[in-house]
């Protein structure tokens, strides 16, 4: 881990990021005193659930007659 200050993250905090940004993680000191440690996150994966797959277990081979268009404008003629 690299080490720097307080005063480095106020004044050169673009320098910092980019190196939080390769993976780096950094520690700050504040009057030779560890107060910090700047940890990059992991980057998230963008996996969306399987609704479908989750819909067949919950209901299973159930269909419907009307779709949920249908179903929500005759509700909307209710009130």
């Amino acid at each position: 881990m690299k080490k720097t200050t307080v005063r480095d993250l106020r004044y050169h905090f673009p320098e910092i990021e980019a190196r939080l940004n390769k993976g780096e993680g950094i520690i700050a000191h504040k009057r030779r005193k560890m107060i910090a440690r700047l940890l990059p996150i992991r980057p998230g994966t963008d996996v969306y659930p399987d609704f479908s797959a989750l819909r067949r277990r919950i209901f299973g081979a159930k269909t419907t007659r009307k779709t949920g268009t249908e179903l929500a404008s005759e509700e909307r003629g209710r009130y």
